[in-house]
């Protein structure tokens, strides 16, 4: 409808002359703002159809409803002949408002008094209508109504950016297991539902009047805050502090229920990812409507905020606002002590100041006590604690078929081509356990059975697995504290380390002469079954072999008829960021390769990927078999973790922040001394301390001990190794980015300024 014949309608069925008419931004309706010469009017155009027309009539029911409170609400206005609607050309609904003089909540600062005087207008406005039965509005069901959260997630494939999209469908899942199965137990009633910042008016930091009743709709009241808590707490640098002073002016007039006050975070994270997902669709199908995106970049910033305000911390500072009673921790010392009944002691706990965990989200990590903690440590779940897709897939399986390799399942197949893929052809034979240690201890025995030779050549201060077979051929652990010293059968291969190697000889020829003197010291060479390394060692300090170490031993090994292993637990699917497995960046290839740990993102799993004349000889009669290996729960997993490297290209993510820490590591060391070495390679970092000297190796124990720790107290988790235990190591998911890398470096810088002073 054109503007003329709207300003004909209005005067010949309103009595109104328009002096003009402008089209207001708005959401599947048309708006005009409507002006006459002492008045302003706002016209909405609905496409007509029986329910739209009884739901408008539901919407003027509430207004009016609503306008003997202390506060302004549009109101209908009759047509000559006392109608609240028209029905135009029997294909379209016209419907005249008084228009709202005001300022926008978006366009003022929000003071304490301002949300104060906010939380206590939406409690008057619920507690008004928490008895009020409108048919109409009880019936209506909408994609903003936080109870059909679900229905967005048809549309989560519209955030393109795949990290984002992943925070998203987090948030909905959480929302999905911790909320919906409760949310019908929550107290119901007709509410706005959309009191966002550009639907409140307000001035001299009190509100003045809430437009647009569009999304009113019978739903939880607590989803009347979160609705308008995700909206205020935009852009500040404390949105729980937002949503205390909120929440504490609300409880006052109507008060809510601890169940509600619990749901709340997720309830504030399910709209934003309704609004997000909503914002990402209209983009593709209506790119020109800014109204549907005008919150989206706030919400995006809001988001990610979120995703670092442990749910426990939220929770406890919303019932202290609403003056319900909080949760008392159970001490550490007492954990400790319940923990110490039934748990062996030979289990060790991190930190002088252990941490008792509730929960956990991508590279975060959330203590009982509330608190953050940034995981710079955990290498298990490599693309993120709790990753959604690795989570759905894992519940999807699990629910549908998990059994052994016995039987025929696609799964194991489709996993199986999907791994091999990203090894070389020959290497096309896989064998899935539950561990990497289990599959350090079938690569022994592989190798054991295919070259009927006993000995293995091992590398100093190497670690392969926590079995008897593991820890015969992990110097890190029986040459350690409790450790029964070398079987005959092992022979030891010093570690080529260029950084402690350099004080006495020239760094650039540590990997020639480690190599020459391996070949020409070692004796009995024809009873030599396979030589297995890391290709960085972790439990050696994160040292990276030295260059051309690999590439001599490997050739001169395999005419030796010596099988070569590569254990991959640690360095594995794209972790080391220029390469997906830590043996392409010596360039060799192995014959066997141990994988682990990050196979299926904090779930069992563990493989050994050899070649077709290896796997043949161990089918000698004696039928290898996993109870757990393979099963096709564990294949969904794998296979996913694979997906989620790919679409969020977390090997990429793993080389930009890696090469971030690098550098900037760099400039703390030219300041502190006591920093010896910086290396790695990705996300596999390691920081050597020492007491400084020219030319001679000094390792400093105590200071590495006192940076993990500080490091902890300021809520960041690394941890310290290496045969002195003087390395500060890195190993975080690779979703780990560069503000989490500048973070680790702000505090290091902190702690060592504090410790020199």
């Amino acid at each position: 409808m054109d503007t003329n014949n709207l300003k004909e309608l209005l005067r010949e069925q309103y009595g109104i002359t328009a002096t003009s008419i402008n089209t207001l931004v708005g959401y599947e309706t048309l708006n005009f703002r409507v002006k006459t010469k002492s008045k302003t009017y706002v016209l909405k155009v609905y496409d007509y159809n029986q329910e739209t027309l009884e739901v408008i009539k539901g919407e003027s029911l509430l207004q009016k409803h609503l306008s003997k409170l202390n506060c302004e609400y549009p109101l209908p206005v009759p047509t000559l002949s006392g109608k609240e609607f028209l029905i135009h050309n029997e294909n379209k609904i016209i419907r005249c408002l008084t228009f709202l003089e005001g300022t926008f909540l978006a366009d003022v600062d929000h003071s304490d008094e301002l949300i104060t005087h906010f939380g206590s207008t939406i409690a008057k406005l619920n507690l008004s209508s928490k008895d009020l039965y409108i048919p109409a509005l009880q019936a209506k069901q909408i994609n903003w109504d936080l109870s059909n959260s679900h229905w967005s997630r048809i549309d989560l494939d519209s955030i393109t950016e795949p990290k984002k999209r992943s925070i998203v469908d987090y948030f909905l899942l959480q929302f999905d297991i911790q909320v919906r199965p409760h949310i019908q137990s929550l107290p119901h009633q007709i509410i706005h539902n959309d009191a966002n910042d550009w639907n409140v008016l307000c001035g001299d930091d009190k509100v003045t009047g809430i437009i647009d009743f569009g999304d009113a709709v019978y739903s939880t009241r607590i989803s009347e805050i979160a609705v308008a808590l995700s909206y205020v707490m935009v852009g500040k640098e404390n949105p729980i502090h937002i949503g205390s002073t909120f929440l504490k002016a609300y409880q006052k007039i109507n008060p809510l229920t601890e169940s509600e006050i619990d749901s709340l975070y997720l309830l504030i994270a399910a709209r934003m990812c309704i609004s997000l997902i909503s914002s990402a669709k209209s983009k593709k199908e209506n790119p020109s409507n800014a109204y549907i995106s005008v919150s989206e970049k706030g919400y995006w910033q809001l988001i990610q905020k979120w995703i670092t305000i442990n749910p426990i911390s939220a929770k406890t500072e919303f019932r202290k606002a609403c003056g319900y009673t909080i949760d008392k921790n159970t001490s550490t010392k007492e954990i400790l002590n319940q923990r110490n009944k039934h748990t062996p002691a030979a289990l060790s706990i991190s930190y002088d100041r252990p941490i008792h965990m509730e929960s956990a989200a991508f590279q975060y990590m959330y203590g009982k006590d509330g608190t953050t903690f940034l995981d710079a440590y955990n290498n298990i779940p490599h693309v993120g604690h709790e990753h959604p897709k690795v989570v759905a897939a894992a519940r999807a399986q699990i629910a549908k078929l998990n059994t052994n390799t016995r039987y025929l399942y696609d799964p194991l197949q489709e996993y199986s081509e999907k791994l091999l893929a990203k090894f070389p052809d020959h290497l096309d034979q896989v064998f899935f356990v539950n561990s990497g240690s289990a599959a350090s201890d079938l690569a022994i025995r592989l190798a054991r059975n295919y070259t009927e030779r006993e000995q293995h050549i091992v590398m100093e201060h190497g670690y392969h697995g926590n079995t008897q077979q593991g820890i015969a051929i992990s110097h890190y652990k029986y040459k350690s504290k409790g450790g029964k010293g070398k079987l005959n059968n092992i022979i030891e291969a010093p570690l080529p380390n260029t950084y402690v190697d350099g004080f006495v000889n020239d760094p650039l020829t540590t990997g020639k002469r480690f190599a020459a003197d391996i070949i020409s010291d070692t004796k009995d060479i024809d009873n030599i079954a396979a030589f297995i390394a890391e290709p960085i060692s972790g439990c050696g300090g994160q040292v990276p072999l030295a260059p051309e170490y690999l590439s001599i031993l490997y050739p001169y090994f395999k005419k030796k008829g010596i099988l070569t292993i590569s254990d991959e637990v640690q360095t594995g699917f794209g972790r080391l960021g220029d390469y997906f497995w830590g043996y392409e960046m010596h360039g060799v290839i192995p014959d066997i390769i141990i994988l682990g740990k990050p196979m299926g993102n904090g779930h069992p799993m563990g493989a050994v990927v050899t070649t077709r004349a290896i796997a043949d000889a161990f089918n000698n009669g004696m039928e290898f078999f996993s109870s757990f290996g393979g099963n096709p729960v564990s294949c969904v997993i794998g296979s996913t973790v694979l997906d989620v490297i790919a679409e969020e290209n977390l090997q990429n993510q793993a080389k930009k922040s890696g090469e971030h820490f690098l550098n900037s590591m760099q400039n703390l060391k030219s300041e502190f001394g006591a920093i010896g070495d910086i290396r790695g390679l990705g996300l596999f970092l390691g920081i050597e301390f020492v007491h400084p000297h020219p030319t001679e190796y000094k390792p400093n124990t105590k200071l590495a001990k006192h940076i993990k720790n500080q490091l902890r107290r300021r809520h960041i988790l690394v941890s310290t190794d290496g045969p002195f235990d003087n390395i500060v190591k890195m190993k975080p998911p690779l979703c780990f980015n560069e503000d989490n890398i500048d973070q680790v470096i702000t505090e290091s810088k902190y702690i060592l300024s504090s410790n020199q002073n």
